[in-house]
């Protein structure tokens, strides 16, 4: 299941959405948002593995592709690690954080080696991608994926994967 923290609204009885910038600085989602719009249109993968490594902390692989317009997370993009030689196809969102009506929650989000990620996906915080896993296109990722397993849908549906995949 998802690994993540929750914490309590910093003003009891209001949504924590409202006060994001009691927990998390504007001026650091400001340059992350730059930095994260910048890199969604940058078409040169090796500078964008760079871009997201030393302007965000993320930790991305060698010959990883992050695709067209992949959006990670804007307020927490440090918590995302990305293995090496993974795909993660156009349109999809990574994200470490989710803004409830009382509460929020934090969570790591591990991507492993050689693992292939269909267009439009949607990661959610707290889970982690085994090692040459599938996910399907359009797939909403809210558990963990075991390595060498194919997932798709939503809600997602796992199963291991068969010689022809």
């Amino acid at each position: 299941m998802r690994n993540y923290k929750r914490y309590e609204p910093k003003i009891p009885g209001e949504n924590p959405l409202n006060h994001v910038y009691k927990t998390v600085s504007f001026w650091r989602t400001f340059k992350n948002t730059l930095v994260i719009e910048f890199a969604r249109y940058f078409p040169f993968m090796g500078g964008k593995r760079n871009l997201y490594r030393k302007l965000l902390g993320m930790k991305v692989g060698p010959k990883t592709a992050i695709a067209f317009k992949v959006t990670p997370d804007l307020f927490f993009p440090e918590k995302i690690t990305i293995g090496e030689n993974t795909v993660i196809g156009y349109h999809t969102t990574i994200l470490t954080h989710e803004y409830l009506v009382k509460e929020y929650r934090v969570g790591a989000v591990l991507i492993g080696n050689d693992v292939m990620i269909g267009a439009g996906v949607i990661i959610l915080p707290g889970v982690q991608i085994g090692d040459r896993a599938v996910i399907g296109a359009g797939a909403v990722v809210s558990k963990d994926i075991p390595a060498d397993c194919v997932a798709f849908g939503n809600p997602i549906v796992i199963r291991e994967k068969s010689d022809s995949e």
